[in-house]
């Protein structure tokens, strides 16, 4: 069996397989499918300072070879988490890294001190690239100055590993890569979903509350993997693929590409047990092809 542990800028996961925020909710809700405490880490739902309700419905929308998404970023707010999920979540034996949402600033930097005294949380997602909610968002994680200033707050009070999730809806996400590292990022996660909609031709209205939504799944494997590749050899500091990853085979595809980890999501809907699926398959190709470590095979792209 190959050493599947893997440093993501010092936080060492047991395996390279994590969960995508906001596609398995804060834990709890797999657990019927899935040992928790199997993954390399749990990356829970955004979450934001207080209560949001997320966008009318109807915000999810099958597409070919996808999935659309406007949830919005619902969710209960930090104190009921602290109150009554982090209770339960932090007895699961794997990190677990919260992913922060803010529509300012200073809601970024209160929310992130608040989660950097928990003992049991490993790490924070910076969520600067939501595409599908009005305020913040995607007006941090498009516009280079605007990151570089959120990023750079956040540090200074984050205690804990601090991934950036970058938005692929930018004309250069290499920029946007090299301004987290600059700004002190352990590692960055890419990508969040691409901006797209779905019409209903019998009705001639969108199929979206908010006409625009976060296009997942298979559909975007290949955009993903290109931004994995060019972001990989920008950077030094540990890259996380996301992106239409379903199987072992893409996470292999991702890691050769240049990610030290990668984050399974859509492909959870479909097959609730696909995390842990690929935690077994990867190591079987590891086998196979002769890699005695997991990060072995990072960046190992033959051009």
């Amino acid at each position: 069996m190959a050493d599947l542990k893997v440093d993501i800028g010092g936080l060492i996961l047991k395996n390279p397989v994590m969960t995508a925020s906001g596609t398995c909710g804060f834990g709890p809700e797999m657990e019927p499918f899935i040992d928790v405490s199997a993954l390399g880490a749990l990356v829970v739902k955004g979450t934001t300072l207080e209560n949001r309700e997320g966008n009318p419905y109807p915000r999810m929308a099958e597409t070919p070879s996808g999935m659309l998404n406007s949830v919005g970023l619902q969710n209960k707010g930090i104190e009921y988490f602290i109150n009554n999920t982090y209770p339960h979540i932090r007895k699961y034996d794997t990190n677990i890294i919260i992913n922060v949402n803010g529509s300012t600033v200073e809601e970024y930097v209160e929310l992130t001190e608040i989660i950097s005294d928990l003992e049991d949380i490993d790490g924070i997602e910076l969520n600067i690239s939501c595409p599908n909610v009005k305020m913040g968002g995607m007006a941090f994680g498009t516009h280079l100055p605007t990151s570089e200033k959120v990023i750079r707050e956040v540090r200074k009070v984050c205690k804990k590993n601090l991934m950036v999730k970058l938005s692929p809806n930018v004309t250069s996400i290499t920029d946007f890569a090299k301004v987290a590292e600059a700004e002190g990022a352990d590692s960055v996660s890419l990508i969040n979903t691409l901006l797209g909609m779905a019409v209903d031709a019998e009705t001639r209205r969108s199929v979206l509350s908010t006409v625009t939504g976060g296009l997942s799944g298979p559909a975007i494997k290949p955009v993903a993997l290109r931004m994995v590749w060019q972001v990989s050899k920008a950077v030094k500091i540990p890259v996380i693929g996301i992106g239409g990853i379903m199987n072992a085979t893409d996470a292999a595809e991702f890691m050769i590409a240049g990610a030290a980890a990668i984050q399974v999501g859509t492909a959870m809907f479909i097959h609730p047990t696909a995390a842990v699926d690929i935690i077994k398959g990867l190591n079987d190709y590891l086998d196979q092809n002769n890699f005695n470590k997991a990060s072995d095979l990072t960046g190992t792209l033959d051009k």
